[in-house]
């Protein structure tokens, strides 16, 4: 996990995939002020997805249909794509997708 560590002091997260990761706590019953605090102490900037980022996550379907990217994996890439930044991700789906979306994506194990 150094990779990913290393990365959080400049980490970027779309707010959708924010909702991700609260509803994986979620799920697992873990108790709503224990995921805000969790969250809270990450060095994280959370990004709101504005026409744009939209637009871009959308256009992204039609490569990443065979490789079954969700609509959160899509935001995730296009902020990556938007702001010039590294993708990290564990899904190796993804690394395939890279140079046709022209995404830098970097695996985390």
């Amino acid at each position: 996990m150094d990779l990913v560590d290393d990365a959080l002091p400049d980490a970027m997260m779309c707010t959708v995939n924010l909702a991700e990761v609260v509803s994986y706590f979620s799920k697992r019953g873990v108790d709503p002020g224990a995921i805000r605090i969790l969250l809270a102490d990450l060095p994280i900037i959370y990004v709101a997805p504005d026409e744009a980022l939209a637009l871009e996550a959308g256009l992204m379907r039609a490569a990443t249909l065979k490789a079954g990217l969700s609509l959160g994996d899509r935001f995730c890439l296009a902020l990556a794509h938007a702001t010039h930044s590294t993708a990290l991700t564990a899904d190796r789906a993804w690394k395939g997708l890279a140079v046709e979306l022209g995404v830098e994506v970097e695996l985390i194990r």
